[in-house]
């Protein structure tokens, strides 16, 4: 195994009363842990050119060549976190303590190791909930680069480290320098936001049935493992405010938008609701429902059935001609992946060979993203028995490999287990 020694600053994040919030309700909490994840701290780490090490089921790990990134990273993602907490109640909240120290780290495999991640990781424990706790040396990295203010804890004595290292800690109420609201990077697949519908029939007591229907549509979105949906806590801040489509897709960091209303007349009930890009402000997809109100429940669900079924499949096609307008080297991982997906479809030895770069360059773009181990390896098994520009047994064997990485990187992804089952094709 090949070790090598770096010079890093380390970031170690991790989650306030897991086992607690595990034992209430697992879960809500396991369903939070990963929306913010996905919505927040991929992104987050992204930003800032920091590199997400590993994750422990409550926590992250994240390396970053610069202090500057680290601290900035960190002092955004608590600001985020305690907006997103703002409306919940304290026994449900999920808060992160971070730590972050600089110093030299072993990296083996992708891990990293050695005292400077042991201290990131005391220093992660000192921290209060919500807060950031750093060593000296990020202090003085930082000191007049970033208007952040801290207090020094003194010369404390970390567990199991040898020498007592001088700690600072993040003033609370310290927000994103920089920014009071600095836009959110898209991630690299689909996200939408589902806004509340707006009431129009002039009931107060129609605002519950059109918040629950799009809680139900959010939830029924969320079971697409294609998109990335914005938690209702943060889709429902723009309840009541005059809507600027674009504005939203820079708060939330998506690409997409679905808003609607709803109007009630007698025993009838009409929602429309519409799916529009953020960026262009286009519309995608739009349809209008006329029910009778007859059992309430029963409504909800079938109206949030047919705006699923229909809007899913819309934004994957968007998403297609939007890849396939760009030019392929500017591409991300997302757009390489739904690239070789076209090119798959057209189930010729040509376009497979060709799906095989897009899905391999998904990969070389972003190694943790499951899609493109999935994608390369129906390439491979195509080519091996479908094709036959690959030798059959080595086909089967880099598709198996190639299914078992996506199912490490993605317990969840199905056809990631499907390849595992599948046999090369007769």
């Amino acid at each position: 195994m090949s070790q090598t020694r770096r010079l890093a600053a380390v970031l170690a994040a991790d989650a306030v009363g897991y086992s607690r919030l595990i034992g209430a309700d697992e879960g809500s909490t396991l369903q939070a842990l990963k929306t913010i994840r996905t919505e927040l701290f991929d992104p987050k780490i992204a930003q800032h050119r920091g590199r997400l090490v590993k994750t422990t089921g409550d926590g992250f790990l994240v390396e970053f060549s610069s202090v500057v990134d680290a601290l900035r990273c960190a002092v955004e993602l608590q600001a985020y976190m305690a907006e997103r907490n703002a409306g919940i109640p304290t026994d449900k909240r999920v808060d992160f303590r971070i730590g972050i120290n600089v110093g030299d780290i072993v990296v083996e495999n992708g891990d990293i190791f050695g005292d400077g991640v042991n201290v990131a990781v005391r220093l992660e424990g000192l921290a209060e909930p919500g807060g950031i706790c750093v060593s000296a040396r990020v202090q003085e990295d930082a000191a007049g680069k970033l208007d952040v203010p801290f207090e020094d804890l003194g010369e404390l004595q970390l567990k199991n480290i040898a020498r007592p290292v001088r700690v600072y800690r993040i003033l609370a109420g310290t927000s994103a320098p920089g920014s009071d609201r600095a836009p959110l990077r898209l991630p690299n697949k689909p996200s939408i936001a589902v806004l509340p519908f707006a009431n129009m029939s002039g009931d107060p007591e129609q605002d519950f049935f059109a918040d629950g229907m799009v809680e139900e549509i959010i939830t029924a979105l969320s079971r697409y493992p294609s998109l990335l949906v914005i938690a209702r806590n943060s889709s429902f801040t723009f309840k009541g405010r005059a809507i600027n489509v674009k504005q939203v897709g820079l708060e939330l960091g998506v690409r997409y938008v679905l808003e609607g209303s709803m109007r009630k007349a007698g025993n009838r009930i009409r929602v429309s609701a519409q799916l529009v890009e953020a960026e262009t402000g286009n519309h995608i997809w739009a349809e209008r429902y006329d029910r009778n109100l007859a059992d309430i429940f029963a409504l909800q669900d079938e109206i949030t059935e047919a705006v699923t079924v229909a809007g899913a499949p819309a934004i994957a096609d968007a998403e297609q001609h939007r890849v396939l307008r760009k030019p392929p080297g500017s591409l991300d991982a997302w757009g390489a992946y739904q690239r070789g997906l076209w090119h798959l479809s057209k189930a010729s030895a040509e376009d497979n060979a060709l799906a095989e770069k897009f899905f391999q360059r998904a990969i070389d773009l972003d190694p943790i993203f499951a899609g493109g181990y999935t994608g390369l390896a129906a390439a491979l098994n195509r080519a091996g028995a479908l094709f036959h520009t690959r030798n059959r047994a080595e086909a089967l064997s880099a598709e198996e490999a190639l299914a078992r990485r996506a199912v490490a990187l993605d317990g969840g992804n199905a056809e990631a287990r499907a390849d595992r089952l599948r046999p090369v094709a007769a």
